[in-house]
C-alpha cells in the first residue's frame, strides 16, 4: 500500500461539515462515540465554540480533503485542572489503518507540550484496541477500565482510561 500524502492543520470553521461526515458514521454505527444521534452543523459549531488555542482542533488533509480531526477538551473547569486535557480522535472510515490517527496524535502532543499541559488523558471503548495500541506508542498507560459505563446499540460497555504524562511545563507556561 502506497504512503498516504497527509498534512496536519488547525481546524477551522470551514471544516465544520468534514467533521461531522468524519463522526456521523461512527454515532450511527460504531462505539468510538457513545453518542446516538449524529450532530446537526449548528451543534458542532457550538463545539466548535468552545475550542481555542489552549483546547485545539486539529484536522488531517489527503489532497485537501478532511480525513480526520483531533482536539483535546479540559478535564474539569476548575483551575487545578488547567494542565491536564482529554484528546478524543476520530478518522474518516476510508482512511483507518494508514497513519491518520498516528500522525494527529503526535501533531497533538507535540501542540500541547509546546502549551504547557502536563497530563494528557484518554477514555476509549475498551474494544477500541486500535486507538488503545496507538495511545501506547506515545507513551499512554493504562490506569484503569470503567466497567458498563456506556450503553449503545443494546449493550454496556466498557471504556479503558490512560494517560500520558508530558512533564514538567517549560518556565512561563505554570502561570496560566
Amino acid at each position: 500500500m502506497a504512503q498516504l500524502e497527509l498534512s496536519v492543520r488547525p481546524a477551522t470553521g470551514a471544516d465544520l461539515e468534514a467533521i461531522n461526515r468524519i463522526h456521523g458514521p461512527e454515532v450511527l454505527h460504531g462505539t468510538a462515540t457513545w453518542d446516538t444521534e449524529p450532530w446537526t452543523l449548528d451543534q458542532r459549531r457550538e463545539w466548535f465554540s468552545h475550542h481555542d488555542a489552549m483546547n485545539p482542533v486539529l484536522v488531517a488533509e489527503h489532497q485537501g480533503e478532511v480525513v480526520g480531526f483531533a482536539y483535546v477538551t479540559l478535564v474539569s473547569q476548575k483551575t487545578g485542572w488547567r494542565f491536564t486535557r482529554e484528546d478524543t480522535i476520530y478518522i474518516d472510515e476510508r482512511f483507518r489503518g494508514q497513519g491518520v490517527g498516528d500522525l494527529l496524535l503526535g501533531a497533538l502532543l507535540a501542540l500541547l507540550r509546546e502549551l504547557g499541559v502536563r497530563l494528557v488523558i484518554a477514555s476509549i471503548t475498551s474494544t477500541n484496541t486500535a486507538s488503545i495500541r496507538l495511545h501506547a506508542k506515545y507513551g499512554f498507560e493504562v490506569m484503569g477500565e470503567m466497567k458498563n459505563a456506556g450503553y449503545k446499540f443494546g449493550q454496556w460497555l466498557n471504556t479503558t482510561y490512560m494517560q500520558v504524562d508530558l512533564g514538567e511545563p517549560s518556565p512561563g507556561k505554570s502561570t496560566w
